[in-house]
């Protein structure tokens, strides 16, 4: 049960980190792109390698470690970076078909399905 917890508080510390940056991101840079998202997703991407490198290569995180962060933290902060890892790794492994499959897929169909989904919000 204190696993559990802990990974929430770690989640809660990765929601208001994003909502933090991506608030300072738009008042730096304005709201014409969203500045606040990309900086989110960039800086994610860019913890996630360093905390996987830290923890799996030079062994300085602990197992319990890597998970707080990078599920409880990150996966709060942003899903994006583990949508890039995982891209990275089918890559690295000469996966082209499923690098384009996955790259693609997941942004066409997720476009549909946020479509679809206001269609029925504004249906009901």
């Amino acid at each position: 049960m204190s696993k559990i917890l802990l990974i929430a508080l770690a989640g809660a510390c990765g929601t208001l980190s994003r909502y933090w940056l991506s608030g300072a991101a738009y008042e730096l840079l304005g709201r014409d792109f969203p500045w606040g998202t990309w900086a989110v997703n960039i800086l994610g991407c860019f913890l996630f390698g360093l905390v996987w490198i830290l923890a799996e290569e030079r062994g300085s995180l602990s197992a319990q470690a890597r998970v707080l962060i990078l599920t409880g933290f990150m996966g709060a902060f942003t899903t994006f970076s583990t949508f890039i890892f995982e891209s990275g790794s089918i890559a690295q492994d000469g996966q082209w078909l499923k690098l384009a499959l996955n790259l693609g897929g997941q942004n066409l169909v997720g476009f549909v399905a946020l479509y679809l989904g206001m269609g029925l919000g504004k249906a009901i």
